[in-house]
């Protein structure tokens, strides 16, 4: 277990230090070292949990260290980081276990000094268990400190959405994400699909919302199941997999999706279109658009073209040439945040900002491809008004031709269905945070 702790350590250094993205990192990490799945799901809830609840565990550090986190060597402050995590909130840790193997890995990775001042500091927060670190009486420092978030953002949520609808978000966004995987109409039926999975041992349950979904609780990894390499099924958050079904798509309709990598919404249109018409992939990205042809040959489709472009540059051979058009545009993905932590971290307010600009572009070229009477699909995964409503207020003002055709999911406690026809989705143990409009060009 020795092992795992310098892992975990690693990994956290990389993804908080670093700045890298803490999906990859653990993967390629837990590929290249021989471990059990046992040791493979403690390193997975250790990382995720350290990220996820960075905030919360550097206040508490901050109270027993002198001089603050900020003049710390990096790598001992994650060791610090992963124990106090261990300690608050994992039982299936002893607390000793989780001091002495920081201890060590301190005193193996940098010094004995090093080692000396990880065991003052835990040995101290032991001691101190029932501490309170911020001020009761203040509601945002509460939500703050006990979801694990910066002030910022729990500011921007609380302003934009209420207090009790803020709190239900940043609890949403802090749930361990269920594994959801789409089933492939183009091969084989959703029955056929089920019954696969549950027979190679795995626990699953019909999807939250979306008839296509599967959720799985409990299994191995199902990249390596047979019914995902033969392209029966394929892994989408149940939030994403509204997106194409709510195009209203007929078959042989030319359909554009102009931000389409990694391809899960794109090969999803694909399939509701039974392989005919043309759906035509753009990404800014090429090496991306690799992932959405691979998507693409595993599940078989064959109606599907990538092509690289700049969505936010005009392209005057599209123009009216689309029955629909998805614009999933950049966002600052606060809506994924249960499954990306490092978010709460890697964003601010001027990055939100920043963004916006680049999605009213894309917008307002996405606008003249539509042909008229045609649809345009506009979703992130975010919940900052401002990428959302606000975005979808100043498009209607500035393209008259559109008017705004209400979504209906169903009545589910997640789901915020405003007045003038979006939808809000917020996050919780099955869903991503989301956001959906459907718009229709009247000329």
């Amino acid at each position: 277990m020795e092992n795992s702790r310098k892992i975990c350590a690693d990994i956290v250094e990389q993804v908080l230090t670093k700045n890298s993205y803490s999906n990859i990192v653990l993967r390629n990490e837990l590929n290249k070292h021989k471990l059990n799945d046992k040791d493979k799901g403690l390193i997975t809830e250790i990382v995720y949990g350290t990220i996820k609840y960075k905030y919360t565990i550097d206040v508490i550090l901050n109270s027993f260290l002198k001089n603050g986190i900020k003049k710390l060597d990096s790598y001992v402050l994650n060791i610090l980081r992963t124990a106090v995590y261990q300690i608050k909130f994992l039982d299936k840790v002893p607390n000793f276990a989780a001091v002495n193997e920081a201890v060590e890995l301190a005193k193996k990775k940098k010094s004995i000094g090093a080692s000396k001042l990880v065991n003052g500091v835990l040995r101290n927060y032991l001691r101190n268990l029932n501490k309170i670190y911020y001020n009761q009486d203040n509601i945002v420092e509460a939500l703050c400190f006990n979801y694990s978030f910066d002030k910022w953002l729990v500011n921007l949520f609380i302003n934009q959405y209420g207090i009790d609808t803020a709190e239900k978000i940043l609890k949403g966004l802090n749930e361990k994400p269920a594994v959801t995987v789409r089933v492939n109409n183009l091969k084989c039926s959703y029955d056929e699909a089920y019954n696969r999975l549950n027979e190679a041992g795995y626990d699953i349950e019909e999807g939250y919302v979306c008839p296509e979904a599967i959720v799985i609780n409990k299994g191995k990894s199902v990249e390596f199941n047979p019914l995902f390499i033969e392209g029966l099924i394929t892994v989408q958050d149940e939030s994403a997999m509204l997106v194409a079904p709510s195009m209203e798509l007929e078959d042989d309709f030319q359909v554009l999706d102009l931000c389409s990598a990694p391809g899960g919404k794109t090969t999803h249109i694909s399939e509701i279109m039974g392989n005919t018409g043309i759906v035509k992939a753009f990404d800014i990205h090429s090496n991306k658009l690799s992932l959405v042809k691979a998507n693409a040959k595993r599940l078989g489709i064959n109606n599907l073209v990538c092509e690289k472009m700049d969505a936010s540059i005009f392209d005057e051979k599209l123009k009216a040439s689309a029955d629909c058009v998805l614009i999933d545009v950049p966002c600052s993905g606060l809506g994924i945040i249960r499954k990306k932590p490092e978010i709460k971290y890697t964003k601010d307010l001027k990055a939100l900002k920043e963004i916006i600009d680049v999605q009213r572009k894309i917008m307002n070229n996405a606008a003249k491809y539509v042909k008229p009477k045609g649809s345009l699909l506009y979703s992130t995964c975010t919940l900052n008004k401002k990428e959302n409503e606000d975005n979808i207020k100043w498009f209607l003002k500035n393209n008259p031709q559109y008017t705004i055709e209400p979504l209906y999911y169903g009545k589910l406690d997640n789901f915020i269905y405003s007045q003038e026809g979006c939808t809000t989705i917020l996050p919780n143990k099955y869903m991503d945070g989301f956001f959906i409009t459907k718009l229709r060009r009247q000329w």
